[in-house]
């Protein structure tokens, strides 16, 4: 079984990115936004009444404070004010969660905060602390190997590998930075097959043509990929006929 998320909630005011309501009728896990790289009260609502209506589990996808840049500029924020932002963002979203009559369910951070934990033992250790300081003991999602979910390990939470359907890979197993020439992957054939190539086989094409394992209990397709809700189905679709239950992780 492997869980399917998308970045969900990634809009402002009248400005609108994810095709949330498209997407919620596909995937089993919603990284929500918290405000810091995108969202505003009134989509974080929305969005986590869709998602408990239709029994999509919200994860709260915290953020550096960075709406200008969407949260993918690097940053080197201190670590107590990063533990605190961290806190701050998932009780937010909490709000929302539980008059939807639901809760947040894990945290997996975005962009530049979600790079930076793979390799950062500060910025990693911060976030895990702020995961803390929220209460809850919520299961943290990150990047396999990373500094991030050995943080979340030594701290006693649930860390959940992931990998990405629609993300180069450098043969050590980290993701091609975006600046770099092809680092998405928008051929929607070629995302199918890496997905199902990651759950059945755990294993993924690097750049230079190698094999690379990944082992992962989630599968992200970004929210904000064109035609990203039709590229999720299809992955979906996928993963089923190749024998791969889709559900939330445990």
């Amino acid at each position: 079984m492997i869980d399917l998320n998308a970045d969900l909630g990634e809009g402002f005011g009248r400005w609108t990115l994810t095709d949330d309501d498209a997407l919620l009728s596909v995937v089993t896990s919603a990284n929500v936004a918290c405000g810091f790289h995108a969202g505003d009260p009134s989509v974080m609502r929305r969005v986590c009444d869709l998602a408990a209506e239709r029994g999509v589990r919200i994860g709260a996808q915290v953020s550096y404070r960075d709406l200008a840049g969407f949260g993918r500029r690097a940053m080197d924020v201190p670590g107590e004010e990063l533990a605190a932002e961290t806190a701050y963002q998932i009780g937010a979203l909490r709000v929302f969660a539980q008059a939807a009559g639901t809760d947040v369910a894990y945290v997996k951070p975005h962009g530049a905060l979600y790079n930076h934990t793979v390799h950062d033992t500060e910025q990693a250790t911060a976030v895990v602390a702020g995961v803390v300081l929220a209460g809850g003991g919520l299961p943290v999602i990150g990047l396999p190997g990373s500094r991030l979910l050995a943080a979340a390990e030594e701290a006693g939470l649930t860390a959940v590998p992931e990998a990405f359907a629609d993300r180069a890979y450098t043969p050590e197993g980290t993701l091609v930075p975006r600046r770099r020439e092809n680092a998405v992957i928008t051929d929607e054939d070629a995302v199918v097959r890496r997905a199902v190539a990651f759950a059945v086989d755990g294993v993924v094409e690097a750049v230079d043509g190698t094999s690379v394992t990944v082992a992962a209990r989630s599968l992200c397709v970004h929210g904000d990929t064109p035609g990203a809700a039709l590229i999720a189905a299809r992955v979906r679709a996928a993963l089923e006929s190749a024998g791969v239950e889709v559900g939330a992780f445990a």
